[in-house]
């Protein structure tokens, strides 16, 4: 089975399924590029993010960095290999997964990556981690932020036979600044806060988390209003 297809047969399941049992409302789906490598920054309320942000970018060239942890199921390792999946040690500075990402993006290929690097316990944005913003600086290539609210607890929800909406706000591409390697942890810092604001403005107030009074989102939520019709 060729990985197009099996990509393609992936994403018709997924999207039956969103179909079938919640209402999926995007915005801004055509801010996603569809050709160039670029980082795909989506926030992290449950597993149901994964397929439903790997499907809406429609790329074949798409992967994601994948915990190891998740090999010990036989399915899910099965499922993550014939993605093209990149498995991730989070134990340590996996050098062997942050090099495969960032030639992968280099050759023009996508990435989606969650910057918080995990799961978020309350809904709401965690601090997140600077290895988005590093792998940006490495290849070179911009960031689509794409914010997903209405997912957390969504397994609740369905199995009270209730269709639950989710909302996909996608942003527009942007670059970074190029990290200076005598500032290296302050840039790498500055330009991880600039992903998660970006996130932050596309998502519902109560979703915000950590992020919800950055002086950085407050003037991203102002240039959205200016910008309304």
């Amino acid at each position: 089975m060729s990985h197009r297809f099996f990509h393609y047969l992936f994403c018709s399941v997924f999207h039956l399924l969103f179909f079938l049992f919640t209402r999926v409302r995007v915005n801004g789906r055509e801010n996603i590029p569809t050709k160039g490598g670029y980082i795909a920054a989506a926030n992290h309320l449950s597993i149901v993010e994964i397929p439903l942000v790997y499907c809406l970018l429609n790329r074949y060239d798409t992967t994601g960095l994948i915990a190891k942890k998740h090999r010990k199921n036989p399915f899910f390792r099965w499922l993550i290999n014939a993605l093209d999946g990149i498995w991730l040690n989070r134990e340590e500075i996996d050098t062997r997964a942050l090099r495969a990402a960032r030639d992968h993006l280099k050759g023009g290929g996508v990435l989606g990556i969650a910057p918080e690097g995990t799961r978020s316990e309350t809904g709401a944005l965690l601090q997140a981690k600077t290895g988005v913003a590093f792998l940006a600086d490495q290849a070179d290539v911009p960031i689509l932020p794409v914010a997903v609210s209405g997912t957390w607890q969504i397994t609740t929800e369905i199995l009270t036979l209730r269709r639950p909406v989710i909302n996909v706000n996608i942003g527009e591409t942007f670059p970074l600044p190029k990290v200076d390697r005598k500032e290296r942890d302050k840039d790498l810092k500055r330009n991880t806060d600039e992903i998660m604001c970006r996130l932050a403005a596309l998502l519902p107030p109560e979703n915000r988390g950590v992020y919800a009074d950055h002086p950085r989102v407050l003037e991203l939520l102002q240039l959205q209003a200016n910008h309304r019709p």
